[in-house]
């Protein structure tokens, strides 16, 4: 693998998403670092992806409630363990599963694999409410996906929830999820 600045030279064979992501990033003035890799869909498949951009891949996890009116997206450190219940009674959250493939794709335009924050350029409609555990803000770079597990970009957290949030309509609720299972 190999660490480039920006989108690619070339559009061939890259996904109109992937390219919508570039895109917007690049209208928003964001520099970005940019690996390309075979198909990351596990936590463990990033390790060596980590070590390429030199940043922790924040674990993205698409949730809904029970009834599947509320949807989420939930980042927090990629090494970090996650229990739903950890997440009960914070900010009125209730009884939290993790959302079929078909909501994710109808809401941000992302199949399982590559969720990312960069997804809810395409909640339009603003259907998805971010959920951040305060432990991603503690570095200054975030690693995530361009709604595609083929590329992986290292940019600024605070561009990211300065910038990037701001421009697609999304404002995080932080929430603190612990280390150990309480």
């Amino acid at each position: 693998m190999e660490l480039f600045e920006g989108r690619p030279a070339s559009e061939t064979g890259r996904e109109a998403k992937e390219i919508r992501v570039y895109d917007l990033l690049d209208q928003l003035n964001i520099r970005y670092k940019r690996t390309d890799h075979q198909p990351a869909d596990t936590m463990e498949a990033c390790e060596e992806i980590d070590a390429v951009l030199d940043v922790l891949i924040c674990k993205n996890l698409f949730l809904c409630n029970r009834k599947k009116t509320k949807y989420y997206l939930l980042l927090m450190p990629g090494d970090k363990p996650f229990k739903t219940k950890e997440l009960a009674g914070q900010h009125g959250i209730q009884r939290l599963s993790f959302a079929s493939a078909e909501d994710m794709e109808k809401y941000l335009d992302i199949k399982p694999g590559a969720v990312s924050v960069m997804g809810l350029m395409n909640d339009t409609e603003n259907e998805v409410q971010l959920l951040v555990d305060e432990d991603v803000l503690e570095g200054e770079y975030f690693g995530c996906h361009p709604c595609v597990n083929t590329s992986s970009l290292k940019m600024k957290i605070s561009d990211v929830f300065q910038v990037f949030l701001p421009a697609v309509h999304h404002e995080p609720i932080y929430v603190t999820l612990p280390w150990k299972e309480s």
